[in-house]
């Protein structure tokens, strides 16, 4: 059996690919970027969405909450889909459960405030401490009958 005669197929690399692949990686990290911050936005103020990217070979990305449909229909005037009412429930429920993260967060904030002002307390407490002679620090011939007993 004789060996082979050709390398056989094998990827050519060039510098234009790796610098399409490295654009291509840049922009899915920055779609992915711009996605959480929105993302983000719609959890930290319930608002409405939509965010469209398009690549450089033009083809488009979408993210939108409730949906890009949705937003760009508001955008535009046009009228509300046929479950608005589901869409005003889950944005009415949502609204509240951010409300009551708000609260339980002022609330671990003011807690943690209070927590920092009792530690500068002990810390100023445990200086004073510090620089007053602890007895066995003391010289014996500076303790009364009592205090050497």
């Amino acid at each position: 059996m004789a060996g082979k005669k050709t390398k056989g197929r094998k990827k050519i690399e060039t510098k234009k690919n790796e610098k399409e692949d490295e654009r291509l990686i840049t922009f899915s990290k920055r779609r992915s970027g711009i996605y959480k911050k929105a993302c983000e936005l719609v959890t930290l103020t319930g608002s409405e969405i939509a965010v469209v990217v398009f690549s450089q070979s033009g083809k488009p990305y979408t993210f939108g909450h409730p949906s890009v449909e949705a937003v760009a229909n508001r955008f535009l005037g046009m009228n509300h889909l046929p479950n608005d009412n589901i869409h005003s429930l889950v944005v009415g429920h949502r609204q509240v459960r951010i409300n009551e993260l708000n609260q339980q967060h002022n609330e671990l904030r003011r807690q943690l405030e209070e927590e920092k002002e009792q530690e500068k307390i002990l810390t100023q407490m445990r200086r004073g401490k510090e620089t007053q002679p602890r007895w066995w620090e003391t010289p014996v011939d500076e303790h009364n009958l009592q205090e050497l007993l």
